[in-house]
């Protein structure tokens, strides 16, 4: 596989300035958010490939919105991606992971139209023993972009259709850029020495059908039959050749995500006994993992229904998901109809 995938050598900025171009009546605003966005992605990924010498790893005395124990470099990445994002004028209102309600734009700065969501630091459990961990974010407009007032509630909780770009950074080998705004999607590599993301994988294409699945195998024996009957599948050989598949879990979704956009199979985080409603959060995590994989060409279900149909109820509300290849999200849908069961 070539370093390079892509006919000209261009910055990220330079590839926001000619998506905008794009559009006749942008007036810039979305560009502006985006590179203040890149900023805040620039740092932490500088803080995460300095964290242990940063004094920034390991546990606090708190807990998130989750019962989770938070880790220091969550609550840093968190307050680089709410100082680099309140004060531009180009939001209403952000959510986070990490926070319990709405992160407000403070009183002395404009409120714009655009809502932002975003999980700081996805991987939290990997921080610690340097696997890869990331963030993921999602942009949507306000539900009246005629407004000058601060955003609300609703205005976080649309459909995953309605995002107008989402993307994730992974921190890994090397730091990467992987966002969509609706015209496919568009992977770029940060060059720490000349300090740009450079693009570097364009209108990636997810294969039709891989042989790899991703999953939490741990948890196989609180899985309802139709998923258990379907890894099953896929660890018996076929006369074909197709199977069996290869399990890969790295437990930081950017990354999980990240391989299956590039090497196709599937990716699931089904419900359980446990979790009924599945353990990934909608807003944060599986909308614009959603909105990437189908921007790729794949598909993505909670296993009743299109991730990006669901109507979100609640900022942190959970929703099973099975998402990559459509082949292989496919068969897995054949296997749910064959067994009766949508769990």
């Amino acid at each position: 596989m070539p370093l390079v995938k892509t006919s000209r050598l261009i910055t990220i900025e330079r590839h926001i300035v000619e998506q905008g171009a794009m559009h006749p009546d942008a007036t810039g605003e979305f560009s502006r958010l985006l590179r203040d966005l890149t900023l805040a992605i620039r740092i932490l990924a500088r803080d995460v490939r300095r964290s242990g010498l940063n004094d920034i790893l390991g546990l606090t005395d708190s807990t998130n919105v989750h019962g989770e124990r938070v880790k220091r470099l969550d609550i840093h990445a968190n307050e680089v991606i709410f100082r680099a994002m309140d004060h531009g004028g180009h939001l209403c209102v952000m959510a986070s992971e990490e926070s319990e309600d709405l992160i407000h734009i403070p009183d002395e700065y404009s409120k714009g139209k655009y809502v932002l969501v975003f999980d700081p630091l996805d991987g939290s459990s990997n921080i610690d023993v340097n696997v890869s961990i990331g963030t993921i974010f999602s942009i949507y407009k306000r539900l009246d972009p005629s407004l000058t007032t601060p955003g609300t509630e609703a205005d976080c909780l649309q459909p995953g259709f309605k995002q107008v770009a989402a993307g994730y950074a992974m921190y890994g080998s090397s730091t990467q850029l992987v966002y969509s705004t609706g015209r496919g999607v568009d992977v770029f590599t940060f060059d720490p020495t000349i300090g740009e993301f450079l693009l570097t994988f364009e209108n990636i294409r997810i294969p039709k059908r891989g042989r790899i699945y991703s999953v939490n195998s741990g948890n196989s024996h609180k899985w309802a039959e139709p998923v258990r009957s379907y890894v099953r599948h896929l660890l018996q050989p076929s006369d074909d050749g197709l199977r069996p598949y290869s399990l890969r879990y790295v437990g930081t979704m950017v990354a999980d995500i990240h391989r299956t956009l590039h090497y196709g199979g599937i990716f699931m985080y089904p419900a359980d006994t446990t979790a009924p409603n599945g353990k990934l959060r909608l807003v944060y995590e599986v909308n614009p993992m959603a909105f990437l994989v189908e921007q790729a060409g794949g598909k993505a279900i909670t296993g009743t229904q299109r991730v990006l149909d669901v109507q979100p109820e609640a900022l942190h509300q959970r929703v099973p998901c099975f998402m990559g290849s459509v082949d292989d999200v496919e068969e897995y849908e054949h296997f749910l109809s064959m067994n009766g069961s949508t769990t």
